[in-house]
């Protein structure tokens, strides 16, 4: 090998060690005394090699603020951010100023407490979600001032689902109602006057006739719920519910979406949108589920009164009573009793003649005649009465309504009774001494036996019958009326003739 070659090897030799990257930089000397010259022949330092160390490390400090930097990248919110947000007011204290009183007053319900019994009959949301639907109860409550409130259950969707709360509303919503019904009667009072001035044509049309909703704080709409999404988020008070949209929801099968401003797309139509929905089915649900140890009701007996002519629609609970063993109430249907309304087919609780105009009082030789009209008329509805036994509910599709058992038979002194309603998934009830609770966790439907059956679309409108008043007839002919003109003519003429000789021999 000539001397030539082997400077050239060593060369290349060379210039692959200053390629070499280092382990901590990973930069490489070469890369580096390139940018350090051209440095030099950009700014022509005068005595560049006194300052060529500082250059170097002008060369390398930009390097290092390029590629490092302190700056850091935000945090991309995750899902359960997302959760936790609105979660985290539930947790915050509010003024502390007078809220002794207001705690007192409120009436929250001890939701632990009843978590400890759900989880022994193998039902609950878990300790957390509990404690969270705990403070979201106490945050309904404080916001909107109500007298009484407990956790009904959660109504699953595909979606998202609804924790369902059931309250007592006060007296101010009631004077709103009447105060909305009063400002729709002087509407109406406006409208008949200016019918009066200028009276518009009237139809002979009859609309059905509508049977009107019960009012608030009875019957159906007994109790005003308010449904949350997820503890923390805002409560929304559901509607009233009315007959038709209960007499609706008997007829369909729909599952929730979890968004109440969706509509309800089924056969037959439902009146209303899912949150009208929701809570018919609520209704529906706590009218066929809502049980009690027999005896911890009664009836409230008024002074003067007798036993037998006491209302049979207002209860309170009885001082006296001492509690019934769980394995009696596990053996027998008969210590369960239902202590909400049922439901009519007329969609209400208390049956009424939609044909009655309200605010109209009759004569009482009037309501005489129609008491004993009612008592004959067979469409008239009469429910079981309230605190009526478990053991005259009907099966369903062969399926008994209810079944029991108790909470553990290994220690039996300490278990509690578990009620379950088989016609209705996911409602539960426990009792143990004096104490009892209602819940329901499910999807809000029925049980509708091996599958359910769509109702049948009515049939079709029949066709008009043919006939001379619906066939249209040919146009006669010129000469069809010509001969139909004659034959009028002569046929007047002979009249005419006929009455002439009439007059003649009466003169």
């Amino acid at each position: 090998m000539s001397y030539e070659d082997k400077g050239q090897l060593s060369a290349e030799n060379f210039k692959t060690f200053l390629l070499k990257d280092a382990s901590k930089s990973h930069r490489n000397l070469y890369d580096h005394l390139t940018r350090v010259l051209m440095k030099v022949m950009d700014e022509r330092p005068e005595n560049a090699v006194d300052v060529i160390e500082d250059l170097s490390q002008e060369v390398k400090r930009s390097e290092c603020e390029i590629s490092q930097t302190t700056l850091q990248n935000l945090p991309q919110p995750t899902a359960a951010d997302s959760l936790v947000e609105p979660q985290r007011l539930l947790y915050s204290h509010g003024d502390e100023v007078d809220q002794e009183d207001e705690l007192v007053d409120a009436l929250l319900p001890h939701v632990n407490e009843t978590g400890f019994y759900l989880e022994q009959a193998g039902v609950g949301f878990g300790r957390e979600e509990l404690q969270r639907i705990s403070l979201a109860l106490k945050q309904l409550v404080e916001s909107q001032l109500l007298q009484r409130c407990r956790l009904w259950g959660k109504i699953l969707g595909m979606e998202s689902s609804y924790i369902v709360a059931e309250a007592e509303s006060k007296e101010a919503e009631e004077d709103v109602e009447q105060n909305t019904e009063e400002l729709a009667e002087e509407e109406s009072e406006g409208d008949a006057q200016r019918n009066e001035i200028d009276p518009l044509p009237q139809s002979t049309y009859k609309p059905p006739l509508i049977v009107p909703k019960e009012a608030p704080g009875t019957g159906a709409n007994t109790f005003v719920y308010y449904v949350c999404k997820e503890p923390g988020l805002p409560w929304v008070k559901l509607p009233s519910v009315t007959p038709a949209q209960i007499r609706a929801s008997r007829q369909i099968y729909k599952f929730f979406t979890g968004n109440l401003d969706a509509p309800v797309v089924s056969y037959p139509p439902f009146p209303g949108n899912e949150a009208n929905y929701l809570r018919s089915q609520i209704a529906r649900i706590s009218a066929g589920t809502q049980v009690s140890p027999h005896g911890f009701f009664h009836f409230m007996q008024e002074e003067g009164v007798e036993e037998d002519e006491a209302p049979s629609d207002s209860y309170e609970v009885n001082p006296d009573f001492e509690g019934i063993p769980a394995v009696e109430m596990t053996e027998s249907l008969a210590t369960w009793v239902h202590h909400v309304q049922h439901i009519l087919q007329q969609g209400r609780c208390t049956w009424t003649n939609p044909a009655l105009i309200p605010g109209e009082k009759p004569n009482e030789e009037e309501e005489a005649e129609d008491m004993n009209e009612v008592v004959e008329d067979p469409d008239v509805e009469v429910g079981p009465p309230l605190l009526t036994s478990l053991l005259q509910d009907t099966d369903l599709f062969d399926t008994p309504p209810w079944s029991s058992k108790m909470s553990s038979t290994l220690i039996p002194q300490h278990a509690i009774a578990v009620l379950r309603s088989n016609l209705w998934p996911g409602a539960c009830a426990y009792a143990c001494g004096k104490k009892f609770e209602n819940i329901y966790i499910g999807w809000g439907v029925k049980f509708s036996g091996e599958g359910y059956d769509p109702p049948v679309p009515p049939p079709p409108q029949q066709q008009h019958a043919s006939g001379p008043e619906t066939s249209e007839s040919l146009d006669p002919t010129v000469e069809e009326e010509q001969a139909l003109r004659e034959a009028l003519e002569e046929k007047h003429a002979a009249e005419e003739e006929m009455y002439d000789t009439e007059e003649e021999d009466d003169d």
